[in-house]
């Protein structure tokens, strides 16, 4: 684990790994709030980050993975980092409060409103591939495919 001066483990590594296959970062309410105002039309998909090395481990490669394999993906991708940047990641969870709270984790919205959550306990223990698989499914049953 990298650490830095005197702050904790060095996590950019494991944000970078989402803003690198084009995920926004959102780190302060409002900027949740904003996102979820401009994004209220088609689909997004929001990744809750995690340092947790089980889960997030295979969380953020199964993201990775189910992007390249994916005939329709989400209209936007965001994140928040839950243990960093807390006071944006419980403000995301209000959106979605329906659910216990749940790191890493996905969530996915269709106009706003939920449509599928897969929670850590579908992740952990679980394979990228296997992550992947279940990303798949979700963008395959709630994306609709381009006519013409």
């Amino acid at each position: 684990m990298q650490f830095g001066f005197g702050i904790g483990p060095d996590v950019s590594w494991m944000r970078k790994e989402l803003t690198d296959i084009g995920a926004e970062e959102l780190k302060t309410p409002e900027e949740v709030d904003r996102a979820m105002q401009e994004y209220n039309k088609g689909t997004m998909l929001m990744a809750i980050n995690s340092v947790c090395g089980c889960a997030a481990g295979n969380a953020r490669p199964g993201l990775s993975i189910a992007l390249e394999k994916a005939d329709q993906k989400p209209d936007q991708l965001v994140t928040v980092f839950a243990g960093q940047d807390k006071e944006a990641t419980a403000r995301a969870r209000e959106y979605f409060s329906e659910y216990p709270p749940s790191s890493p984790s996905f969530t996915f919205f269709v106009d706003g409103k939920v449509k599928a959550m897969i929670p850590r306990h579908r992740i952990e223990g679980r394979t990228r591939e296997e992550v992947a698989q279940d990303l798949l499914m979700v963008f395959d049953a709630f994306i609709k495919q381009d006519e013409g």
